[in-house]
């Protein structure tokens, strides 16, 4: 997994602390190993060791947020 890229998507309704554990701990949970980071501010999550951006997104919107995928970039 060291070289394998990592999954970005931008939250904007994530918009505290609460928004970032739930998201951070419904990600770690489905996909064990898996490292989630969080920034508020630009409301960009990050996830290192998950290959199916797919199924991430789709754990975050089980979760109730609006997940969209973006590239390294940050382009949707």
């Amino acid at each position: 997994m060291p070289n394998e890229p990592a999954i970005a998507m931008i939250v904007e309704d994530m918009t505290c602390g609460h928004c970032v554990r739930t998201i951070t701990s419904a990600v770690e949970g489905a996909f064990p190993g898996a490292r989630v980071s969080a920034d508020l501010a630009t409301h960009r999550v990050t996830i290192s060791g998950a290959s199916d951006a797919r199924a991430v997104a789709d754990v975050v919107a089980a979760e109730g947020y609006t997940p969209v995928l973006v590239d390294a970039a940050g382009a949707r």
